[in-house]
């Protein structure tokens, strides 16, 4: 399939944030997984890549994110994979504007590596399936399959069985407040609950955003005080929950207006922004290419 965009022509494409409505740790697997029941929500945020097709088949990541060596960041693992899955002999300048924060637990490195994939896809002329490209990207890490997918889940497995719903789209204030979280910290805590009962979507859905919690917060909450102060500050003024492993909190609003007037309020010291949830990605938006999803199960 022939590319549509000419040899060296951007195409800049967005890398949404996501939240985890809510995260139950169902068990640990002898592999050392973990099964998780989580639902994943898209924001209105997020970094940006700006893809140009090289002829020589190099791949150049531009900025170098600090700590992050190039052939880690899996900005190019996700663009050397495609390169092998196709043969292609293309390459990319890839130019990062990154602005979610690292160890947040929005899904910044896994939103990158997915809109790599998609936007390589494009300009490459390859013409992958969102299945095929949802495998590779699972190589990657668990939550990249529901960024390439492009629509709110709910997830089992280790967050790679994915069933399209419907969610509320509130507005929310998101706060980071200025920590790096470790996911494998987090995960190889002993105080870590990992036998909360399975429940099915359907009660999942039933029981609305009043009822979903996340079980990695107590854990975090011990090992990181600085997220225990933004969860206890951001509690008290909004329906407060911590998204994935962290650092990442984030407060339910009725309104933007009701989100503006709490930015203001934020303490200094703490990064934070407003965002709106979204059922489908910005990602596929831009693309055009999200196909026809299976009937969604509503919210009620």
């Amino acid at each position: 399939m022939p590319s549509t965009i000419p040899l060296g022509e951007a195409l800049v494409l967005p890398a949404p944030a996501k939240l985890n409505r809510m995260l139950h740790i169902i068990r640990r697997r002898p592999d050392g997984y973990h099964e998780l029941q989580t639902l994943f929500q898209f924001l209105d945020v997020g970094d940006t890549l700006t893809l140009r097709a090289r002829e020589d088949g190099e791949i150049r990541l531009l900025p170098h994110l600090p700590g992050v060596e190039p052939e880690d960041n899996l900005i190019v693992r996700a663009a050397r994979l495609l390169q092998a899955e196709s043969d292609c002999r293309l390459g990319a300048d890839i130019h990062l504007d990154k602005r979610l924060p690292l160890g947040g637990g929005l899904g910044g490195g896994s939103s990158d590596a997915a809109t790599t994939l998609l936007g390589l896809d494009t300009i490459w002329g390859i013409g992958l399936s969102l299945e095929r490209l949802a495998e590779l990207g699972l190589t990657l890490g668990a939550d990249v399959p529901v960024f390439v997918h492009g629509r709110s889940a709910w997830a089992e497995g280790i967050g790679e069985r994915l069933t399209p719903v419907a969610l509320d789209t509130p507005w929310f204030v998101v706060i980071h407040p200025g920590v790096t979280v470790s996911t494998s910290a987090v995960f190889k805590a002993p105080q870590l609950t990992r036998h909360t009962p399975p429940i099915t979507m359907a009660r999942a859905l039933q029981g609305g955003a009043a009822s979903w919690s996340n079980d990695c917060e107590p854990t975090v909450r011990t090992l990181y005080p600085e997220v225990a102060h933004a969860l206890d500050w951001l509690a008290s003024r909004a329906a407060a929950m911590l998204t994935g492993t962290g650092a990442c909190v984030f407060g339910r609003l009725g309104s933007e207006a009701q989100a503006e007037q709490l930015l203001v309020e934020v303490p200094e010291g703490w990064q934070a922004f407003k965002a709106c949830g979204l059922n489908r990605s910005p990602l596929h938006v831009a693309l055009g290419r999200c196909p026809s999803p299976p009937k969604a199960t509503r919210h009620p």
